[in-house]
């Protein structure tokens, strides 16, 4: 979620008044970062994931499944093993030996679980991901009542819909104001809320999220949501869905806690040096929106099927701070810039690195930067592309500022460029070093969306990683694109079904010159064409494919037989995904629902459907219950 400090958080009206010297100072830490760090060398390939979970309360009598709030409450619990060893660690000097590390989430309902150390750069280390993450579950598991579980999808059904919270409690709250979240969602971290009020106090009016609605044979044309309580008048923002911000044949939402209380998989990863985690940053952002169609799970939202498989545009909605001047709605008059984008979106320009392959014509859309940053970092020997990127993020204003650190030492902290750095979501993230610390330049792959069992989990993790590895192993790898094309693409991967239905711009020829397979010509023309997400991850006649490329990368390396036989697993489960045999988590939670006995066609997720699906989702995350075809364990071999 971020930057996690401790203190006393700014309301709006005062954090904007230092939001001027924060940014003046989180410049000059990244200076100091640079400075320091830009000659590091030879860091290893580490890595880790981040997993986010949702904590539900069963109610097996009644059959209705809730959010249950104790999230916060089994954090507290599960970081006591971790504050111990680490503290015994700082005492003697040893390394503190962790199975896991636990951190808040947004959602008082989450938690969010990484490996308890980076996994190593050995191939075979790959093999350990899967039960690392089983291994998380069990540890949360042993601390839940009985009848408690956690749930791994993108969104839950019914969150801001009927009796979803446990306990309940009415949508009257200050921070959001929302119409049908409680403030009692959000962790109880003073970070949470603040940010949540910040955005709505900065953007001058409610976030407005609308997804379009899944037209089922019974649902009305057009569809008007009748749970809109469009009467109630207790903010002043009530009357915003009213007049226009709820949009016909639209699931309407109007709270941060709808897009940050959703879950995902993220990816980071350590690089040998900042070139290379340059080169990363350039060429994973590429393929962000055909992974994000493969993962998809996030179908439903305020108990309606939405036209809709992924959560990003969700968030992108959920946190877009802007005012109407940086929307592009009035004139600027008060602020700076106009904005074309949410703090949550698809990067706006490349980084470049030193392979060669990047042309300034793939930076096509028009960016948006602080000019007089971009000319102090400039002078101060930071390169184009790098300044452009940092002055880039640096338009934003720091949304939540701790009264008691306001006063820091440059040279050795980075709050204040974390303050804003972290709050830029986009999806991939160039992360500097932080000062004293043995951590190197690292990049964060940021579209995933969480899956329902470990298993597929691990399979995401362990693809991006060879990937990112194949990479920066052959170095005449070129996938750039215009950054306009990979707009489209993350557009494209949020429709209904599509891993299947949808073709992404992707670059005709990746190989160059031969040096990777056969299949390279001489031709390193920027063709880029339309190709299926089966197209881009298997290959065809005319593609050599992501999956070919990541298994060039193992024949080239020594790997034992018992190791590559469970990475096949995984690349095969990837390989389904794209080729349509293994089903998204977002198919079979639709096809679900449409089978449901007590589903009338309408779109309408009731209570009862919402139970028997977490119950069947949580049997599966458990191992209870076999779905072949969400898994593709059983199926082709697996």
């Amino acid at each position: 979620m971020g930057l996690l400090s401790l203190g006393t958080p700014l309301p709006w009206d005062q954090a904007k008044l230092l939001a001027r010297e924060v940014r003046k100072h989180g410049i000059e830490q990244f200076l100091h970062i640079w400075r320091n760090m830009k000659d590091r060398q030879k860091d290893r390939l580490l890595w880790g994931d981040e997993i986010e979970y949702m904590l539900i309360s069963l109610d097996h009598k009644n059959r209705r499944a809730r959010l249950s709030q104790r999230g916060h409450e089994l954090l507290s619990q599960l970081q006591i093993e971790e504050n111990e060893k680490l503290d015994h660690a700082s005492r003697t000097g040893e390394k503190p030996e962790l199975e896991a590390l636990w951190r808040p989430e947004f959602g008082r309902y989450m938690i969010e679980g990484t490996p308890g150390q980076p996994y190593n750069s050995t191939v075979a280390e790959l093999t350990n991901v899967e039960a690392n993450m089983k291994k998380r579950r069990d540890i949360v598991t042993r601390l839940m009542k009985d009848n408690e579980t956690i749930l791994a999808v993108g969104s839950y059904p019914e969150l801001g819909s009927g009796d979803f919270l446990e306990p309940p409690h009415k949508a009257n709250g200050e921070f959001s104001r929302s119409l049908f979240l409680p403030d009692e969602v959000i962790n109880p971290h003073p970070r949470f809320r603040t940010l949540a009020g910040n955005i709505r106090e900065r953007r001058g009016s409610k976030v407005t999220i609308n997804m379009p609605i899944f037209h089922d044979a019974n649902t009305p044309r057009p569809f008007i949501d009748p749970t809109i309580p469009y009467e109630r008048n207790l903010f002043p923002g009530d009357k915003e869905a009213r007049e226009g911000a709820a949009l016909p044949d639209h699931i309407y939402m109007d709270a941060m806690g709808f897009g940050m209380g959703c879950c995902c998989l993220q990816i980071t990863l350590q690089a040998p040096n900042v070139n290379q985690a340059r080169r990363l940053y350039d060429q994973l952002a590429t393929v962000g929106a055909v992974m994000m169609s493969l993962s998809a799970s996030s179908p439903i939202f305020r108990g309606y099927l939405a036209d809709v498989d992924c959560r990003w545009n969700v968030i992108s909605a959920a946190v877009d701070d802007r005012t109407p001047e940086e929307r592009g709605l009035r004139p600027l008059s008060k602020d700076r810039f106009a904005i074309p984008k949410s703090r949550y979106g698809t990067i706006d320009t490349f980084l470049g690195s030193d392979d060669g392959h990047f042309k300034p014509e793939y930076n096509d859309l028009p960016l948006v930067y602080d000019k007089e940053i971009y000319q102090h970092l400039v002078s101060n020997d930071i390169d184009d592309l790098m300044a452009k990127h940092i002055s880039h993020l640096f338009i934003r204003d720091p949304l939540v500022i701790f009264e008691e650190l306001l006063d820091q030492d440059d040279s050795v902290s980075a709050d204040h460029f974390e303050n804003i750095q972290s709050t830029n979501w986009q999806n991939v993230r160039f992360k500097p070093p932080p000062p004293n610390s043995p951590i190197g330049w690292r990049v964060e792959f940021r579209p995933l969306e969480v899956q329902v069992t470990e298993f597929e989990n691990a399979a995401f993790s362990v693809f991006t990683v060879l990937l990112a590895r194949a990479l920066l192993a052959f170095g005449d790898i070129n996938m750039y694109i215009p950054v306009t094309k990979m707009d489209i693409n993350m557009q494209r991967a949020h429709s209904r079904d599509a891993v299947l239905s949808e073709r992404f711009y992707f670059r005709r020829n990746v190989l160059g010159d031969g040096k990777v397979s056969e299949m390279a010509t001489d031709d390193d023309s920027d063709e880029v064409v339309e190709m299926s997400a089966n197209e881009i991850i298997n290959g065809s006649l005319d593609f050599v494919g992501l999956v070919p490329i990541v298994q060039m990368y193992l024949d080239s390396i020594e790997v034992e037989d018992s190791v590559r036989a469970k990475i096949d697993a995984y690349i095969d489960f990837v390989r389904g995904r794209a080729d349509g045999s293994i089903v998204t988590a977002a198919a079979w939670m639709r096809s679900f629902v449409r089978n449901h006995p007590a589903y009338k066609f309408d779109s309408v997720v009731s209570s009862e459907i919402n139970y028997d699906l977490v119950v069947a989702l949580d049997e599966i995350g458990q191992g209870k219950r076999d779905a072949p075809e969400l898994t593709g364990i059983g199926v082709s071999g697996l």
